[in-house]
């Protein structure tokens, strides 16, 4: 069992107090601790002050208005998977909570925690003394930069790369990239609103585009009035506790049973969520089989995995296309 570094932990019990708190420099959030501490464990970061979110009430909760669908960060991802709301408006959004782990960790995970997922790579999800014998690494450079081992420049997945490829295997992300979700995000000096595909840069270290002393308040989808058939797909190696090696969120809007709008965002290749251009393919065609095997087959030549995750690369990406064709005669068969 890996020791938890002693670290000062505030309590704020309104928005306010969070962000001035989180304005500090040096200070993390502690949402429901299932990914960060495990990582604080392994020495990944060394936060001044974790600032814990549980008591924070506006920022949970699921409302339904105008604009559509409205989910607090502070949400859980069970709360999420059994919204009734949820299940209605996004349904694959309900899928992907979840997927997530284990019951017991859902029940402690947010939504917010999950769309700010740490990236994962097998070379850096390890202990302190396992990648010391490596000599770190990019991201481990990155977050510990006073760390002795630390190797500024050094990648294992790619050697000679200067930009780290960390994945991001958030189950919930690519669903909501797939449903033209917003994130609204504050910090002390006010609120803004940006596209929840905007909220990820290609720089596994930091893949957020957050602002020190930012904080995500929670996300927004939009309400659809037509025909729509959605799902979101993943491959890992159990049913449960993993995550995800590869994963899809497909998205298709119909009239009168030709596509106006088709969607698929895949996870786990690299540091933010890759949108496969689909839409000229499928505009105004059926959801059928022929296009079912079409994307699969356009999924596999725009996807191309690295080993930055357990498994073999090639593997994953024959995955992938497998589970996009499934996914698609699957939602071909209910349409």
């Amino acid at each position: 069992m890996l020791p938890l570094l002693r670290t000062p932990v505030a309590t704020p019990h309104t928005l306010e107090e969070a962000l001035s708190l989180l304005a500090e420099p040096g200070a993390r959030i502690l949402a429901g601790g299932t990914d960060i501490l495990p990582n604080l464990k392994r020495g990944l970061g060394s936060p001044s002050t974790l600032v814990s979110l549980h008591a924070v009430d506006a920022l949970r909760g699921v409302s339904v208005g105008d604009a559509g669908l409205s989910i607090g960060a502070g949400t859980t991802l069970t709360q999420v998977a059994t919204s009734g709301d949820v299940k209605r408006m996004a349904p694959s959004l309900a899928e992907a909570a979840e997927s997530v782990a284990s019951p017991q960790i859902r029940n402690m995970a947010t939504l917010g925690g999950n769309v700010c997922l740490d990236t994962r790579c097998r070379w850096v999800n390890q202990s302190d003394f396992w990648r010391g014998a490596l000599g770190g690494c990019l991201k481990s450079a990155g977050m510990n930069p006073e760390a002795s081992f630390a190797q500024a420049g050094v990648c294992h997945v790619v050697p000679g790369g200067k930009r780290c490829v960390a994945a991001i295997s958030a189950d919930t992300v690519p669903v909501l990239i797939a449903l033209d979700a917003t994130a609204r995000v504050a910090s002390a000096s006010g609120t803004h609103r940006l596209p929840l595909a905007e909220l990820y840069v290609n720089d596994g270290v930091q893949n957020l585009a957050l602002e020190p002393g930012e904080m995500l308040l929670g996300v927004d989808v939009p309400t659809h009035a037509g025909a729509r058939r959605e799902r979101y797909v993943k491959w890992r190696v159990r049913g449960s506790i993993d995550f995800p090696l590869v994963s899809a969120a497909l998205r298709f809007d119909l009239d009168a049973g030709a596509l106006t709008q088709a969607r698929l965002v895949v996870g786990v290749l690299g540091a933010r969520p890759k949108q496969v251009a689909v839409q000229k393919v499928a505009l105004g065609r059926p959801l059928d089989q022929a296009l079912a095997t079409e994307l699969a087959e356009l999924a596999h030549r725009q996807c191309k995995p690295l080993e930055n995750v357990p498994y073999e690369a090639g593997h994953r990406r024959h995955m992938l296309r497998v589970l996009v064709r499934r996914a698609i005669e699957a939602l071909a068969d209910e349409a």
